[in-house]
């Protein structure tokens, strides 16, 4: 079975309403992990056709912070068509790693459900900081590239549906 990595696309989704507006929540912790998370995020969307009034960036202190960000940023603007979380988290030597990882995981899902839009995992949980790397544009691809391929995947699913 030939593995997909959407960080190598070529079948960009096409949106059939270009009215499309997407929130993105970027953790500051891992700084030099997220932000090149975010430039691949937002270099996707744009070379999508979005336009850079249709999508909207905004910061939080870590990844924990991102679910409720998420829900703030829903409560605050009913237009927004979908939300991207980007974080990192890297193991140290407590399981803190563990639980932040569990908690977003289910906090982002929880926000998704309960908003009915998609708030895409764009969370990297690695053992250290080279496998961030290696996911953040090195030889895994860009994760940040990926959670805003799910993102547009998931709006044209939703477009389809209605």
């Amino acid at each position: 079975m030939k593995k997909c990595n959407p960080s190598q696309h070529n079948n960009t989704p096409v949106l059939r309403n270009k009215n499309v507006k997407i929130g993105i929540i970027v953790s500051e912790w891992n700084e030099t992990i997220t932000h090149a998370l975010k430039e691949g995020a937002l270099t996707f969307l744009y070379e999508s056709g979005m336009d850079k009034k249709q999508v909207f960036v905004h910061e939080v202190p870590g990844s924990f912070e991102l679910p409720s960000a998420a829900a703030a940023l829903l409560d605050a603007d009913d237009s927004l068509n979908a939300v991207i979380c980007l974080g990192c988290v890297i193991q140290g030597e407590t399981r803190h790693f563990e639980f932040i990882s569990q908690a977003v995981a289910n906090g982002i899902m929880r926000v998704s459900l309960d908003y009915g839009v998609p708030v895409i995992f764009g969370v990297l949980t690695c053992d250290t900081m080279e496998q961030a790397q290696e996911r953040a544009g090195g030889k895994h691809g860009n994760k940040g590239i990926e959670a805003a391929y799910s993102c547009l995947k998931m709006l044209e699913l939703q477009q389809k549906i209605n």
